[in-house]
């Protein structure tokens, strides 16, 4: 054989590897779904930063008798503080300043601040009741990002892409997606926090951008045309096939099926991220700031696309909930950006049929105190950082509508009802998915590891029975 056969030859093979390791990339693990799923995809919504459940949906108004006050030991027991406020002399309470109200059918109670997010209750189902294991920002995102406060483990987003494959072999199976806040910015967002882990390198997720290309390195020079690109990756992809022949290393035929998938990508991203067909009632729904590119509408408006389109895992980052000061001014300001987008991407998934097999997740890491941090005066106040009961909501996807799981106490300070770990949070997840949490595992460093850890049970009492 010469030596022009001979690479006409690793060419052929290396197109027909590519093929088998798209095709390979799309698909599920063997025996998975373990049983009937609810959801085909998931959005969460992740509020960074904490906002508090005593200004959103947890109302506490018999704090305002205590305005000022010592909050009682007999409360706190001894719980653990962060640095912020572990050198206060004192812990004055303070009630919220926003007025609270019930609506819909099933007489949720929403704060003035979230008018569209109140609209939509029937459609919801909060749990009051959630509680994590990490008291500061980078531990407790992380540990709600991956079920494990240590970085270097694989994210929700990564688990579920490994476990379940993709439902679209031009877009990736996790996509992520930052919109900032007006503040001061907020606690700072890793790409760790939607990465792979141990797990292989083609399961991570992929950011969004707003500013110039969506996706980076996609576009090709000038004057490079798509079937010079074309041609370029058969002869990468023929190199990196006799690597792999020879090292047998999966993170070269991770890399050759992302180099695949960025060519993909080339048509697709431009075509997923073009906004201008959609209708002027999408806008109304939305919001104008749905026509701004990076904003936290236009990422909402960009997840409906891409559940229309069968990405797995997408998730919205949204900054600056962290309202250890000026929360009368800060919170409000948060809750603009994020309420209207929020309730128009629950319409819009269920005006479409699409909330029936979508799961869609609002959340933060934790919540925030009953007492002022820092200095109390009558017109400002601040929370600090509370692991120990925060309140999130889902949508869709077999969730039961119009309802409420778990209670706190009078001060929103311990949990009186159904505690719901970040673990639990993540077994239900799978669950819908068709996921059994203890059997999706990965074998890394002799251990086969999970997204629950050892930990984890099935929140049912929020699950539509059958």
């Amino acid at each position: 054989m010469n030596a022009e056969s001979a690479v006409s030859r690793r060419l052929f093979l290396g197109g027909l590897a590519t093929g088998m390791l798209g095709r390979a990339a799309l698909a599920a693990l063997p025996g998975v779904p373990h049983h009937k799923a609810t959801a085909k995809r998931v959005i969460v919504l992740f509020q960074s930063g904490g906002p508090s459940q005593l200004e959103s949906f947890d109302p506490k108004p018999g704090v305002a008798r205590f305005y000022k006050q010592d909050l009682p030991e007999s409360v706190r027991m001894g719980q653990r503080l962060t640095t912020m406020s572990a050198s206060q002399s004192s812990f004055p309470m303070v009630p919220s300043k926003f007025s609270f109200k019930q609506y819909g059918q099933s007489g949720a109670w929403v704060s003035e601040l979230f008018p569209h997010t109140a609209n939509v209750v029937d459609d919801l189902c909060f749990i009051k009741s959630m509680n994590t294991e990490q008291i500061n920002h980078d531990p407790a995102v992380t540990f709600f990002q991956t079920g494990f406060q240590i970085a270097g483990r694989p994210s929700m987003g990564s688990w579920l892409n490994y476990g379940l494959g993709s439902d679209n072999q031009d877009l990736p199976g996790f996509v992520v997606m930052i919109s900032p806040g007006q503040g001061t910015g907020g606690q700072p967002l890793y790409d760790r926090l939607w990465g792979a882990g141990f797990l292989p390198s083609k399961y991570q997720g992929v950011k969004f951008r707003s500013v110039g290309d969506p996706v980076l390195y996609l576009k090709d020079p000038e004057g490079f045309k798509r079937e010079d690109r074309r041609a370029w990756l058969d002869s990468l992809t023929a190199l990196n096939k006799l690597k792999l022949e020879e090292s047998g290393d999966p993170e070269t035929a991770a890399r050759i099926a992302q180099y695949e998938m960025a060519f993909r990508m080339q048509a697709s991203v431009p075509e997923l991220t073009d906004l201008s067909k959609e209708p002027a009632s999408t806008f109304e729904l939305y919001g104008e700031d749905a026509r701004k590119p990076g904003t936290y509408a236009s990422n909402c408006l960009l997840a409906r696309r891409l559940a229309e389109r069968g990405v797995r895992f997408i998730q919205l980052f949204h900054r600056d909930w962290d309202h250890h000061g000026g929360l009368p001014k800060g919170m409000p300001a948060r809750a603009k950006d994020t309420d209207q987008a929020s309730a128009a991407l629950v319409t819009d998934l269920k005006q479409r049929g699409l909330l029936e097999d979508t799961l869609v997740v609002w959340c933060g890491e934790f919540g925030r105190t009953v007492y002022c941090q820092g200095r109390l005066t009558d017109t400002d106040y601040g929370r600090d950082h509370h692991p120990r009961c925060f309140t999130i909501w889902l949508a869709g996807a077999g969730v039961r509508p119009g309802t409420t799981l778990g209670a706190t106490d009078d001060f929103s300070y311990n949990i009186t009802e159904d505690p719901v770990s970040v673990h639990d949070l993540h077994a239900t997840m799978l669950h819908m998915l068709g996921i059994d949490h203890k059997r999706l595992t990965f074998k890394y460093q002799g251990r086969h590891f999970r997204l629950t850890d050892v930990h984890g049970e099935v929140v049912t009492k929020i699950l539509r029975a059958g």
